[in-house]
């Protein structure tokens, strides 16, 4: 399964990220953030979406629509969005819903990755 993970630009979320990549089993890797999240080092094969986090929120999704269209192989991700701000979300899990792609929400936990 490919993982979508969203960056937002403070580095103290950047660890739920990091842990999924580093416990997942990822057949893709796609993050998504603006210029300051393109500095989230990884070790691992990924392909990196940069994003305007200032457009609105439609401008957003019709953004995140056109650059993962081509990206996304499966008919599935799993979406780590606990990083990045409320409309960030929304138009992310706008844009993979009418691509359309399902979703299945992950996360790092203490029992290591767990779908929600």
């Amino acid at each position: 399964m490919e993982l979508v993970a969203l960056l937002s630009s403070g580095k103290g979320t950047w660890g739920q990220v990091s842990g999924l990549i580093k416990y997942g089993e990822w057949d893709n890797i796609i993050l998504i953030g603006d210029e300051f999240a393109k500095k989230f080092s990884l070790d691992q094969d990924h392909e990196f979406i940069v994003i305007n986090p200032r457009a609105g929120i439609k401008e957003l999704k019709q953004e995140l629509m056109k650059k993962l269209k081509d990206k996304i192989k499966g008919t599935e991700v799993a979406l780590s969005i606990a990083s990045g701000t409320g409309k960030e979300h929304m138009a992310l899990i706008s844009a993979l819903l009418s691509l359309p792609v399902g979703v299945r929400f992950v996360a790092l936990t203490r029992e290591g990755v767990v779908e929600l």
